[in-house]
């Protein structure tokens, strides 16, 4: 049986900036945990009610990064958008639970030149 996911940090349902600062955090974790790296920065802001945002900057790994100087840019974004499809579930449920909300979509795309990573998370109203 494998270990038990470590706990998320804070008492959730957290609300504005609390929220912001704790879904910041947890993109920040679950790229080191998967990627072995933190982003060089991060940022979540509400849009409106429902839409949470998250930017994160300075995201490639080394090898991510020689393969696009090589040219192969195409091939990063689309090994990173098949890897966020596999792991949108604990992206979601992080979220999930921070906010206490649904997440009713989530879109995640990365960007070369600028260095930048998007998560968009739609909540329920």
């Amino acid at each position: 049986m494998p270990a038990p996911e470590p706990p998320l940090h804070g008492e959730p349902p957290l609300h504005g900036e609390e929220l912001l600062a704790a879904v910041t955090d947890e993109m920040v974790e679950l790229h080191r945990r998967y990627y072995h790296r933190k982003p060089v920065t991060a940022k979540t802001r509400m849009l409106g009610d429902n839409l949470l945002a998250c930017v994160l900057g300075g995201v490639y790994t080394d090898v991510e990064k020689t393969m696009i100087e090589l040219q192969r840019a195409p091939t990063v974004r689309d090994t990173r958008n098949v890897f966020q499809n596999a792991m949108q579930q604990k992206f979601i449920e992080a979220v999930e639970h921070l906010s206490g909300r649904s997440v009713t979509a989530f879109i995640s795309d990365s960007h070369v030149g600028p260095d930048i990573e998007i998560e968009l998370f739609m909540l329920a109203s």
